[in-house]
């Protein structure tokens, strides 16, 4: 029997994201999110307008999606509750962040240069996408008591950086699904994926098919 329900999120589970990006002191930021999901080449970010990661994205355009399987579980919980805005906005500080200004440091994590943006790589993570900003949206427009407060950011990949642990066999260009485990977040708890539970009819279409235009646009990117 379904109950009516009024959870406060509905985070009903997605892949950890570490979002990297530059300071306005040229150190680097490092920040974990879950709101995100991509369209071909194309990644929508869902942020706090008052975020360190969403002000360096505004200004410099630049980021790098990293995204850690479940091994690198204890290195994003060490952000948890950390901050790289000096104050600490409201919101947050009620929730009980504190500032941090070394993220990289305090999670245990090597930066390392990307090859298209300024902002680093996390070398310990099996996905690294190098990605620039498209566009950004407000959302809640006509809600007086959210408005200006989250954000959709479009980014767009151009340089993709795997693991070869995680390709398919022979196949420079593919991820292999039974050997990557992203680090899942579902109600605040992380997780991971199990097997495979069954065969999807959509698996019956190359995916070469779903190629977008992107993938040649970031091979002009020097």
């Amino acid at each position: 029997m379904h109950l009516t329900s009024e959870p406060a999120i509905l985070y009903f589970g997605t892949p950890v994201v570490l979002i990297s990006t530059i300071n306005e002191d040229g150190t680097y930021n490092l920040a974990p999110m879950s709101s995100a999901f991509w369209l071909g080449w194309r990644c929508v970010l869902g942020l706090s307008a008052f975020s360190k990661t969403t002000e360096n994205l505004l200004r410099t355009g630049q980021c790098v999606l990293n995204l850690p399987s479940v091994a690198q579980a204890g290195a994003v919980n060490r952000l948890a509750l950390r901050t790289g805005s000096d104050p600490v906005p409201e919101g947050k500080a009620q929730k009980g962040y504190q500032f941090e200004p070394d993220k990289f440091g305090r999670a245990g994590l090597t930066p390392v240069p990307a090859e298209t943006v300024a902002a680093p790589r996390v070398a310990e993570c099996p996905v690294q996408l190098e990605a620039v900003l498209e566009a950004h949206h407000g959302l809640a427009a006509a809600d007086a008591a959210q408005c200006g407060r989250l954000l959709t950011l479009e980014v767009r990949v151009q340089r993709v950086h795997l693991d070869e642990a995680i390709l398919l066999a022979g196949h420079p260009n593919r991820v292999d699904p039974d050997k990557w485990r992203p680090l899942i977040m579902s109600f605040q708890q992380f997780y991971g994926l199990g097997p495979q539970v069954h065969d999807s009819a959509l698996a019956q279409i190359p995916e070469a098919l779903y190629r977008s235009p992107d993938v040649d646009r970031a091979r002009l990117v020097a």
